[in-house]
């Protein structure tokens, strides 16, 4: 099968996504799409011998049955724009090929993060790693709004200073906040990208990193349509349960009690109530 023009995907390449107040990716390249996968799954044959919609039944058997090899055909090369504390969740996903600018040999541009106003939460009373719903009074957003810019420009005041001073950079940049953009190229196989976005799209995820999957997710729609929707029904908005759990849907289907107990019943119907993936 010859390279894979993909219209879709042609019509945003290198275009700028933004996300955030300063980020933005943007899809760089890519190999395979739909077709690739079909392709890899029927080796013997040839494009055009099936319909979109048999194409479109195999990659939703695949994707059901965790056939992952397929996937792993079609790769997406980001270039990528974020604060460096996104980019230390990010980084946990070591399945992608990964080449960050360096401050040992480039001299970080004066960029940071500043939440916006909706943005500025208290901490979760429930959620050791989230952000509480309850209302935050204007005066105090402002004021935590200020504190983060004046420490930023503190810490890059000092940083241009030590520059100035030919300081070495790479002792230099050591003060900079989290807060600062890095930038960096990703290149990544659609398997995994999916795991990567199943998690990263999830409500429960830190909304800094959760708008850069969502952005991702549109492109993937542009690149690989029928499998980003097999993966939407399947993985994202599926849920998969113990056996414990699915002897409890049973006994529900035949009209008895669920048979669980305390937070593992609680765990099950939240499951049924979301739809989600816990």
């Amino acid at each position: 099968m010859a390279h894979c023009v993909i219209k879709e995907a042609e019509e945003i390449l290198d275009k700028e996504i933004r996300v955030l107040d300063k980020g933005f990716i943007r899809l760089v390249d890519y190999m395979g799409g739909d077709a690739r996968i079909v392709q890899s799954a029927r080796v013997s044959y040839g494009e055009g011998t099936k319909t979109v919609r048999e194409d479109g039944a195999l990659i939703d058997y695949l994707l059901r049955h965790q056939h992952t090899s397929p996937f792993e055909q079609v790769i997406l090369t980001f270039h990528v724009k974020l604060p460096i504390f996104v980019a230390r969740q990010w980084i946990r996903h070591r399945t992608a090929r990964v080449n960050e600018i360096s401050g040992r040999y480039s001299i970080m541009k004066n960029e940071c993060y500043v939440p916006a106003s909706e943005d500025v939460a208290f901490q979760s009373q429930d959620n050791k790693q989230g952000r509480s719903e309850a209302a935050v009074s204007p005066e105090t957003v402002e004021r935590v709004r200020s504190v983060i810019q004046e420490s930023q420009n503190k810490a890059f005041e000092a940083y241009e200073g030590l520059i100035g001073e030919n300081i070495a950079r790479e002792l230099a940049r050591i003060n900079l906040p989290l807060s600062t953009y890095t930038e960096w190229y990703w290149q990544i196989d659609l398997h995994n990208l999916f795991h990567f976005l199943r998690l990263r799209c999830d409500s429960h995820a830190q909304k800094e990193i959760r708008v850069y999957a969502e952005a991702m997710l549109e492109v993937c729609r542009r690149v690989a349509p029928l499998a980003t929707a097999s993966f939407e029904r399947h993985l994202q908005g599926g849920v998969n349960f113990s056996s414990e759990e699915m002897g409890a849907l049973r006994n529900l289907l035949e009209g008895k009690p669920a048979g669980l107990e305390g937070k593992a019943l609680e765990r099950f119907e939240e499951k049924i109530r979301s739809g989600k993936q816990l």
